[in-house]
């Protein structure tokens, strides 16, 4: 039985609790691969891992996606084979290391003109964009929505991908540069939320009107202002909280705003389907093939820095995705 360096944590806390350690790899049983990874991602769902905001029974490994080659396949497994380049964004956390055994029904096969760091650049934060454009509201070109956090790394995605199907998407984010960054990513409108009240500025781009739908992954700080940005029977998603979760709503304040809708929406239960995920995996790499979408890869680094780079993501300093090497 071979080992692996893998990232755990055995207690929550700040970035100093991650612990690089050998862990053994055994042989993959039925409906199960394993994988040799060749790079892998890192999200804002690994830090609300770490910090104890989503639980985990600990000792726990970390991350949530990768891209590598399969080793080796278990009984049962019909959709892969050893040889076969593959990427993920899947449960279990464990994602952070250099090889591992996990179920194979969320692995899936990678094209040849997709290269890993790209592939694990993408897997979370592309499937997240493919699931709120296509599977959350029903949205169609000449929409207006309103995405937080729009340089980041599914901002940028979302950017590029409501270009592609000619949705008017307003960003926000907390820098000039940013603003810029989401604008170059197709963002037709740009905010800097720290020097701006973003939902007069949605208001009065959208001539009072608001938007169709509000695509929030900030949490607590943008919840209020978001309410505020959304037309009568609009769409609240609230698929994230990097700003802390989101305090307890009174439903009556949907009604008084205008019949509003709200939704708590994870990427996790959108690919808990087989087929549906990979679906939703051919639809994204079929958008990155096409050029339509274009992952921006802010930083590469090796996964011993694993405390730096969570550090760099929760300081809000990346721009683009952030990829960890094994």
């Amino acid at each position: 039985m071979s080992t692996a360096r893998t990232v755990i944590i055995e207690e929550t806390g700040g970035p100093e609790v991650l612990k690089l350690v050998d862990r053994p790899v055994g042989d993959p049983g039925p409906g199960e691969v394993r994988l040799r990874q060749h790079a892998c991602g890192l999200n804002f769902i690994d830090v609300y891992q770490r910090t104890g905001l989503y639980k985990l029974a600990l000792p726990h490994a970390l991350g949530m996606e990768a891209a590598g080659v399969v080793e080796a396949v278990g009984e049962g497994v019909d959709h892969l084979k050893p040889g076969d380049r593959v990427a993920y964004a899947a449960a279990p956390p464990g994602a952070y290391t250099q090889a591992r055994v996990m179920p194979a029904a969320q692995i899936c096969p990678l094209p040849d003109g997709i290269d890993f760091e790209t592939a694990a650049a993408m897997m979370l934060q592309g499937m997240t964009v493919e699931y709120l454009f296509h599977r959350t509201v029903p949205l169609k070109s000449g929409d207006t929505v309103l995405f937080h956090a729009a340089a980041g790394g599914v901002g940028l995605i979302a950017c590029q991908w409501a270009r592609a199907l000619g949705i008017t998407l307003i960003g926000t984010a907390g820098t000039d540069e940013k603003c810029a960054l989401a604008l170059e990513h197709g963002a037709t409108h740009a905010i800097n939320y720290n020097r701006e009240d973003f939902a007069a500025r949605v208001r009065a781009l959208t001539e009072g009107r608001g938007v169709d739908a509000v695509m929030d992954s900030v949490g607590r700080d943008t919840f209020q202002g978001s309410i505020d940005s959304l037309r009568p029977v609009g769409m609240m998603i609230s698929f994230g909280n990097a700003s802390g979760p989101v305090p307890p709503v009174d439903l009556a304040l949907l009604a008084g705003k205008g019949s509003l809708q709200i939704t708590r929406p994870t990427l996790f239960t959108h690919i808990a389907d087989h087929a549906r995920c990979q679906d939703m995996a051919r639809h994204l790499f079929a958008m990155v093939e096409s050029g339509k979408v274009r992952i921006n890869i802010g930083a590469r680094m090796p996964l011993d820095q694993v405390a730096e780079a969570h550090r760099a993501l929760e300081a809000r300093a990346t721009t683009g995705a952030t990829v960890l090497i094994p």
